[in-house]
């Protein structure tokens, strides 16, 4: 939106996405028509509150009903790029991971992705491939009750340019 001035109002997508966590302690993984596995999340929609959002987009992407608890990382790809699909720019995105609990469901895969999996802990850095989202997992790892922030810009190529804590 311009106004008189010229000066034009910022667009940017807000995202979430939730670290879930089984009774075993495992790590729920959703995989990419890409072919990439991450946690699952997505965009917030309109007159949806973020608990609500993280909410949906874990059931939606896996089948799983998950408890949301707090937030361990705030990310912002400062980044724009061309889009597709009729998008003519992908805008900047801001990004809440929150840390997760399993309530229920059944594991499946979606519309959104290919499959849907319960991983080690231990295991998940190793399934994941995009930079960004091994950062963010990264934070969730490093997660002593006070957020990261990360900074970063996915297009052309990835790269952090600051990672601090609240």
């Amino acid at each position: 939106m311009e106004n008189r001035n010229g000066w034009v109002m910022p667009t940017h997508i807000i995202a979430v996405a939730g670290v879930v966590k089984n009774s075993r302690g495992e790590v729920l993984l959703v995989k990419t028509h890409h072919g990439g596995w991450v946690f699952p999340g997505g965009q917030v929609e309109v007159g949806e509150n973020l608990m609500e959002a993280v909410q949906r987009e874990i059931l939606e992407e896996s089948g799983i009903a998950a408890e949301v608890g707090e937030v361990f990382c705030i990310a912002s790809n400062t980044g724009k790029h061309p889009g597709y699909n009729g998008v003519k720019e992908v805008p900047t995105k801001l990004m809440l991971d929150f840390c997760c609990t399993a309530a229920g469901g059944e594991l499946r895969g979606s519309d959104e992705n290919d499959e849907s999996a319960w991983v080690p802990e231990e295991e998940v850095l190793s399934w994941i491939t995009a930079p960004a989202i091994r950062e963010r997992f990264t934070a969730y790892l490093e997660y002593a009750g006070r957020p990261a922030y990360l900074s970063y810009v996915t297009d052309p190529s990835y790269r952090l340019d600051l990672k601090a804590h609240f």
